[in-house]
């Protein structure tokens, strides 16, 4: 790793780390363990020989910050509703007490400085969710990593094609794989929305093992994703797209003590140096469309002009 993107890292992660700290009302000592723990761990896993791990391991700082961020939001939120409660138990007592006979002008007025105390926390409160909503907001337009499977998202393939196609010409093959979860929206109805998220984690994790560091993996949208594979040929790129296929049926998603069987389908291209990111990936779609057609857990290709 070259010294300025060593130094470029290190900066990133005192950043989010500064981050985290100024978005807690009172931090302490072991979020801060654990956010270096977590910073340790990914600079680890960092190729060295691969620039994009660089960028990778930064996107993990902010994606983290983030997830810190929506919990602090989420316990806010709890605390706030909390405090709407009290508050309207309290008023309820304090009107039954105005129209009893006998004079408790002090115990009011100690009511009433109750009362004025909670509705100023529930106020800071709530100006603190706004604070937090928009943070978290503002980190979700400008992250590259999808905040559920934690790999690359629609935003940054936009990125990541555009500079491809801007490219004259490429010195290696280069290849496309646009993947489609079988029959997702069947795996919703039977077994929930939160199965569903859980297997879109566990092919995530699948693909991100079964590839090179070179190959990029992208969430596309929904149930597809789509990973792009440098320097093969095609014969390379069919039998990788065979090996991700085996390797997804072959494994089992366990989820409330059920075994859930995933497959999915392919479709494959290759990169031409007049392409751009529609017509690259249109292809694709139309070989992904082959394979739901042929019977699915299968792969397709499509090449230029349909040859």
């Amino acid at each position: 790793m070259k010294k300025d993107d060593l130094k470029s890292l290190v900066a990133q992660m005192y950043n989010e780390l500064l981050d985290n700290i100024d978005s807690q009302k009172e931090p302490d000592k072991e979020q801060v363990v654990t956010y270096l723990q977590n910073a340790v761990m990914t600079i680890q896993n960092i190729n060295e020989d691969e620039l994009n791990s660089v960028e990778h391991a930064k996107l993990a700082f902010t994606n983290a910050y983030k997830e810190i961020a929506t919990r602090t939001l989420s316990s806010y939120k709890n605390t706030n509703n909390r405090f709407e409660k009290l508050t309207k138990i309290h008023e309820k007592a304090v009107q039954s007490c105005e129209h009893q006979l006998i004079d408790l002008p002090s115990i009011k007025d100690k009511f009433d400085e109750i009362q004025n105390h909670m509705s100023q926390e529930v106020k800071r409160a709530n100006n603190i969710i706004n604070k937090l909503s928009t943070q978290v907001k503002e980190l979700e337009s400008t992250s590259n990593l999808d905040p559920l499977t934690k790999i690359f998202n629609r935003r940054a393939l936009d990125t990541y094609m555009t500079n491809l196609c801007d490219k004259t010409e490429l010195q290696h093959e280069l290849h496309l794989l646009l993947l489609d979860v079988d029959d997702f929206k069947q795996i919703n109805d039977t077994y929930g929305h939160i199965a569903g998220d859980k297997i879109l984690i566990f092919i995530a994790n699948l693909l991100r093992k079964a590839l090179r560091d070179g190959d990029k993996v992208f969430r596309y949208g929904g149930e597809e994703f789509l990973i792009v594979l440098n320097r093969i040929d095609t014969d390379t790129c069919q039998t990788i797209a065979r090996r991700i296929l085996k390797l997804i049926s072959s494994n089992q998603l366990f989820y409330k003590g059920q075994a859930i069987n995933v497959t999915m389908s392919i479709g494959s291209t290759i990169y031409y140096p007049e392409d751009t990111p529609e017509t690259l990936i249109n292809r694709a779609d139309k070989a992904l469309y082959k394979s739901k057609n042929g019977g699915k857990n299968q792969m397709n290709m499509e090449l230029k002009n349909g040859i």
